[in-house]
């Protein structure tokens, strides 16, 4: 029989970064192969609740990697093999009897560029609700109402519902889609480098929305940007070569961190 994750366990309401901040998502011994190749090798993470973590570390380290092991994407590429724990509130993602499309409203992703569906910005928002059984009129447009509004983007689609959404800009886009991950009340929002497409003036405005979601959700954020970094985030995890070097508050770890390799890297030394 399968289950639904159960976010009372004992592994909840710990203390990861011994600052008060409990962890909602926690990795254990976390590896990951894609055949042969080991992309990840022994990684320990707590993502503290309501806050943001930001993911940094040369291309090629893990990054992307961990935040598709994190919400079981991993399973839709052939030849992947997971071994360790990814902790919920707790319970293991990776339980035999886990619904796995569960995990996935719970923990949402977000990618590098907008992935907007070719429908209208209503249908957009509405998918993920329409999959979990929300059918009634009503509803739906309360929802999506609302999920726009926590995104900043209702005002500008309000009179927009029914146009495709693929006639918004870059900017507009990724707040879509991003409401279409928030519509289904996830607990963490997983974000894989979801400026790199935009102006400036729009990632300014995505930076401050992401202060606005991390009232409410946990979120993840992997970026190249160390400036972006440094002003987003609360704590800071580096990886380098699939492992977790170093995890800390982001500005004791942006100004005295613990490892000469993460200062190397911050410092522009490689990377």
């Amino acid at each position: 029989m399968r289950r639904m994750l159960n976010s009372v366990s004992p592994f909840a309401g710990t203390d990861p970064t011994g600052t008060g901040d409990v962890a909602t998502l926690s990795t254990r011994g976390l590896c990951l192969w894609y055949g042969s190749r080991q992309v990840l090798n022994e990684v320990d993470l707590d993502v503290p609740t309501r806050r943001i973590t930001a993911l940094i570390g040369p291309s090629g380290c893990g990054k992307s990697s961990l935040l598709r092991c994190l919400n079981r994407l991993n399973d839709e590429i052939e030849g992947s093999r997971v071994a360790g724990t990814v902790l919920l509130g707790g319970a293991d993602v990776y339980a035999r009897d886990v619904v796995v499309h569960e995990v996935r409203r719970r923990v949402g992703i977000v990618f590098q560029r907008p992935n907007p569906f070719p429908m209208s910005v209503h249908d957009n928002v509405a998918y993920g609700l329409r999959l979990l059984g929300v059918r009634r009129r009503r509803e739906l447009d309360e929802r999506i109402e609302v999920a726009l509004k926590a995104v900043a983007l209702w005002d500008e689609v309000a009179n927009r519902l029914d146009d495709s959404a693929l006639g918004l800009s870059l900017g507009q886009q990724q707040r879509l889609v991003i409401a279409r991950a928030v519509a289904v009340d996830p607990e963490v929002l997983l974000l894989d480098e979801p400026a790199s497409a935009l102006d400036p003036a729009a990632t300014l405005r995505f930076e401050e929305l992401l202060h606005e979601l991390a009232r409410r959700y946990t979120l993840l954020l992997v970026t190249h940007n160390m400036q972006q970094a440094a002003r987003v985030s609360d704590f800071t995890a580096f990886m380098h070569e699939g492992r977790l070097v170093e995890f800390g508050e982001t500005d004791a770890l942006f100004t005295n961190p613990r490892e000469r390799q993460t200062e190397d890297f911050i410092t522009g030394r490689y990377g």
